[in-house]
């Protein structure tokens, strides 16, 4: 049976789980705004994908 969570802590939720960049050299996470990645320094870097079901 799903849970329904208050907008309050789905909006927590979402942020941490979809609040980052992904490098597209190496893969590495980086912080939401990052210019550079932290590993490879490459400034080719794209929002984590959000799929709503």
């Amino acid at each position: 049976m799903p849970v329904a969570l208050d907008p309050e802590k789905m909006e927590i939720v979402t942020r941490h789980k979809f609040g980052y960049k992904v490098c597209r050299k190496c893969g590495a996470r980086n912080p939401p705004d990052a210019e550079k990645c932290r590993r490879c320094r490459s400034k080719n870097l794209r929002p984590k994908k959000f799929k709503k079901k």
